[in-house]
């Protein structure tokens, strides 16, 4: 188990964070540029020093506060895989990987590295140059050089910014799985929700210094404690007031938009608030067709935009307050989407959370 409870201020970021994260389990630390994940990453390592609080691993202090104990970053055995992951170009392969391995022979340095070279699919390539391997290759070197002196506790600073975006989803999974198999605690920062919630067991939110929501990544999407969560996870965040609250008799609750318009949902909720949708829960319909289906909720809107992402198109939409819908490129030709086309957006209040502003 790693356990942190940290105290600091760090420019003009206050940090107040808790969090603990089990042996055979990966946390991701998600959140904006400034949130102080990276903060928290380098307190657990020793390479800084908060003004207060405990960091404990496997029951041991790495830091205590109170009673004035700090442990050195050499004595603490994290495996820290860097963002851009440092490989030392002048060494081969193996010896990068051997390179955090003290008080062993040669032979046995090599031995350890090429059994985690083995183990990650890149042995072949021991006595290569860094310089000469693919993206992907330098981050399971470098991974295989955090785990080499068999860590306590693994951190992971951005593992996948330094790919490009061609290799990214491949190596995502591939260290998912990497991740999955480690029998130690793994700490994990992104500014990235897709990344967080493929490589982490549960997602941690951070805020200005706060973990404001933590839990598996579903549980995130579905039910955001904030509209600053709901916006991180992917979803569409509108702002507006409740006008009619949900009660015995009535099953939803009214929410007048700023600017116009009003949606509907069923959760509960009363005075300013936002509202949220991810944009796979919106489907657009021509102006003139007639109101279909169990969908509460329908705006009038103009698109703006039309940009194919993958196997799907996203549609920027037009309103009071601009939204977002994601649908397949055979809806695009069926309606002829295109900006200035005037559609219906569409979709269920079950699909529609309410959070205070």
């Amino acid at each position: 188990m790693l356990s942190a409870e940290l105290r600091t201020r760090v420019g003009a970021l206050d940090l107040d964070v808790a969090l603990e994260v089990p042996a055979r389990t990966c946390l991701a630390l998600a959140g904006p540029s400034g949130a102080g994940k990276t903060t928290i990453l380098r307190a657990v390592a020793g390479l800084l020093r908060p003004d207060a609080g405990r960091i404990a691993c496997g029951g041991e202090p790495w830091f205590d506060g109170a009673r004035r104990v700090f442990v050195a970053p050499e004595l603490r055995g994290c495996g820290y895989l860097f963002q851009d992951y440092a490989l030392f170009g002048h060494l081969s392969v193996w010896r990068n990987v051997a390179y955090g391995l003290r008080g062993l022979s040669r032979a046995q340095r090599w031995a350890r590295a090429v059994e985690l070279l083995e183990r990650f699919g890149v042995a072949a390539l021991a006595d290569r140059r860094p310089g000469s391997l693919s993206g992907g290759e330098r981050q399971r070197v470098a991974l295989a050089r955090a785990l080499a002196p068999r860590p306590r506790a693994l951190l992971l600073d951005e593992p996948l910014s330094a790919l490009d975006a061609r290799s990214r989803g491949r190596a995502g999974r591939e260290l998912g799985r990497l991740l999955a198999e480690l029998e130690v605690p793994a700490l994990l920062v992104t500014h990235d929700f897709a990344e967080a919630a493929l490589l982490g067991d549960e997602v941690a939110v951070l805020d200005g210094g706060r973990i404001v929501q933590r839990g598996p990544a579903p549980e995130l999407a579905a039910r955001p404690a904030s509209g600053f969560v709901a916006d991180f996870t992917g979803a569409v965040v509108l702002t507006g007031a409740v006008v009619a609250a949900a009660d015995g008799e009535r099953p939803l609750t009214v929410v007048a938009l700023d600017g116009g318009g009003e949606v509907r949902s069923t959760d509960g909720g009363e005075g300013p608030v936002a509202v949220s949708v991810h944009p796979w829960e919106v489907t657009l319909e021509p102006p003139e067709a007639p109101s279909a289906g169990s969908a509460s909720n329908r705006l009038a809107a103009e698109v703006v935009s039309v940009t194919e992402v993958g196997n799907r198109v996203r549609v920027g939409l037009a309103l009071p307050q601009p939204l977002t819908a994601e649908v397949t490129g055979a809806s695009v030709e069926r309606l002829e989407l295109a900006p200035g086309r005037r559609v219906v957006a569409v979709w269920k209040a079950a699909a529609t959370r309410v959070t205070p502003r």
